[in-house]
Parts: C-alpha cells; sequence; structure tokens
C-alpha cells in the first residue's frame, strides 16, 4: 500500500534511534482515558469508554479531507503500520486496539469513514480498527476538549492541507482505559508503539 511505504520512508528518515525492549522500562499513567458518545463507520452509536477498555488501545484523532503530510496521512499511515504488524503477530492481533476517531462529523460521515477505512487498511486480519466520529460538531467538542485536541478553521476552505488545522496527538491508553503515552507528530515512530503496546500487555501478563 503506498500510503504505508511513504510512512516508512518518513521513519527510516525520521527516527535515527533504536526504539527501548518492550518492559525494560515503565509508562507512568498520565491521567484516565475519557469516555464520549460516538458512530462507528456503520452508523452504529457506540461508547468511547467502551472502546478504551480491555485492549491496549492506540487512538487517533483525524479528520479525512487532511492532506497535511506530518499530520493525518501520517498518523493514519503509522495505525495501518500496527495494523500490518499484528496480522502477523498474535500477541497484537489479540491484545491491540486501533481507533481512529474523525472530528469533522459533517463531512465524515459514517459512509465516507467506511470508504475511507477501506482506503486505508491493507491487511484483512489483525486487531480490532474502528473509525469512528461523533453525530455532531458539538457533541464531539466536549471529547475534543478532555483529550486536549485542539481543532481550528483554516482563512480559507480551500487551503491545499485541508479546510481544518489541528495538533497530531495520538493516545496510548492501557487495558483499565488509562492513557500512557501522547505521541506527537515528532514522535510518532510505530517500532516505539509497538514496544510501548508491547510493554503494556507484558505488565498485564505478570
Amino acid at each position: 500500500m503506498a500510503c504505508v511505504q511513504a510512512a516508512t520512508a518518513a521513519v527510516d528518515r525520521d527516527y535515527d534511534y533504536e526504539p527501548p525492549r518492550p518492559g525494560t522500562y515503565q509508562l507512568p499513567v498520565i491521567k484516565p482515558a475519557a469516555g464520549g458518545s460516538l458512530v462507528d463507520s456503520t452508523g452504529k452509536a457506540v461508547e468511547l469508554r467502551e472502546l478504551t477498555r480491555g485492549r491496549v488501545t492506540v487512538m487517533s484523532f483525524i479528520y479525512t479531507r487532511c492532506s497535511a503530510s506530518r499530520a493525518c496521512p501520517y498518523a493514519t499511515n503509522v495505525l495501518g503500520q500496527l495494523h500490518l504488524a499484528s496480522s502477523e503477530d498474535k500477541d497484537l492481533a489479540n491484545g491491540m486496539r486501533l481507533l481512529s476517531v474523525s472530528f469533522d462529523p459533517d463531512y465524515d460521515t459514517p459512509l465516507q469513514l467506511a470508504n475511507y477505512a477501506d482506503a486505508v487498511r491493507d491487511a484483512t486480519t489483525g486487531c480490532d480498527w474502528q473509525f469512528l466520529t461523533a453525530r455532531s460538531a458539538h457533541a464531539m467538542e466536549p471529547i475534543l476538549a478532555a483529550y486536549g485536541q485542539t481543532v481550528d478553521k483554516r482563512a480559507s476552505a480551500k487551503d491545499p492541507d485541508g479546510p481544518l488545522s489541528h495538533v497530531v496527538r495520538v493516545f496510548l491508553i492501557d487495558q483499565q482505559g488509562q492513557i500512557r503515552n501522547i505521541y506527537s507528530s515528532a514522535t510518532l515512530d510505530p517500532r516505539l508503539v509497538i514496544a510501548d503496546v508491547k510493554t503494556l500487555l507484558l505488565l498485564q501478563n505478570r
């Protein structure tokens, strides 16, 4: 898949280090992961709190119209690499969940998210990867506020990077619903995320 290849190239260029070995370090609790009412790509109502319990969850806030190379496309590419890795790793397949949550519900309808999911998911097996949004921008506001995810309208709706401006924040959430890491565009290395996920899985098994 072209987007995964592009992300791999970016990782090779931007991260000149070896990630730590899983289980050799600690990930302190940052704060509880907030809940909220969402809908999935089939239009079914879901509770975010239920999706951030039971497995190690990697959650990214995105919108599908984003074209900024180091924003949503990169974050989605990284989750795509995690999904690919889980298709060959039983521990990741059974213990990890991926969530892509759109903060642009007026455009990112369930049908749009379903089409987007089909375009970015390369592996047909692997861990659970869900694409979600709220029923309205108003319903999304408290969720964004709880996670500190800022979103602003650009001066021009025809901006080549997309109509919305935002910082990249990808959340690592443990099986008990506690945020254990927050990745930015500068730290969102799939090798590090996998090491963090496996560290939390090892803690659960002790």
